[in-house]
Parts: structure tokens; C-alpha cells; sequence
């Protein structure tokens, strides 16, 4: 698995853990405007593929994320229903977790709370 967000410098990192059934996508750095293009490309690839019924994306080692991270997480989930996959997401806490409550976009994912509590 990638490093804490201490060790997450320069561009952001997607680590992927894939079983039979589920995946687990763990990010690591900055989410913005010039690397969501790239993500956006790597869970679609994902939904190409044999598909899992759950991914769980943590955003624990996120550092940033811009309002395209945002529409790309949004993109994420749309791709997933549309291949019946489940998403949550996983690690948010603070500023992020802050963000994704107040603007309502929690709501859309079934989160999954490892350690922080999302009330």
C-alpha cells in the first residue's frame, strides 16, 4: 500500500488491491484539476474490466482535492451504477470530510468510517 500523506509528494498515486469480489482503491497525494484526467481514465478502466460488485475508495492519504477530483469521484459513482458496482468511500476526515457533508455529496456514496466518525 502507498505511504501516509506525508509520503505523498508530486503527482497523486492510485494504489488497487482486486479480489473476486471487491476492489480496494487507496489515493495518495493532490486530486485537482491536472490529475483528474488521469484518474478519471484509471477507474474506467477498472469498470471495463471483469467488474467487482464493491469498490471502496480511501481518501485517507489525500492531501487536496479540487472541484474536478470532486466531479471525477461524482463521474466514479455514476460509472459504478451503471455496471451495478457499490462505491464508498473510506478515511475521510477533516477538511475533506468537511467538504463532502456540507455540500451534500456524502450523502450520494455509502460511506464506510475507518476510525473517524462522519457525524
Amino acid at each position: 500500500m502507498l505511504g501516509d500523506k506525508g509520503n505523498c509528494v508530486g503527482k497523486p498515486e492510485l494504489d488497487m488491491v482486486i479480489d473476486k469480489d471487491s476492489a480496494v482503491l487507496r489515493l495518495c497525494g493532490r486530486i485537482d484539476i491536472d490529475s483528474s484526467p488521469a484518474l478519471r481514465d484509471r477507474f474506467l478502466a477498472l469498470f471495463k474490466a471483469p467488474p467487482t460488485k464493491v469498490v471502496n475508495i480511501d481518501l485517507s492519504a489525500v492531501t487536496h482535492i479540487d472541484s474536478s477530483g470532486v466531479a471525477t469521484l461524482i463521474e466514479t459513482l455514476k460509472m459504478a451504477r451503471s455496471h451495478n458496482v457499490e462505491v464508498s468511500l473510506q478515511g475521510l476526515e477533516g477538511r475533506l470530510l468537511r467538504l463532502f457533508q456540507s455540500t451534500g455529496i456524502l450523502s450520494l456514496f455509502n460511506e464506510t468510517q475507518t476510525g473517524t466518525q462522519a457525524r
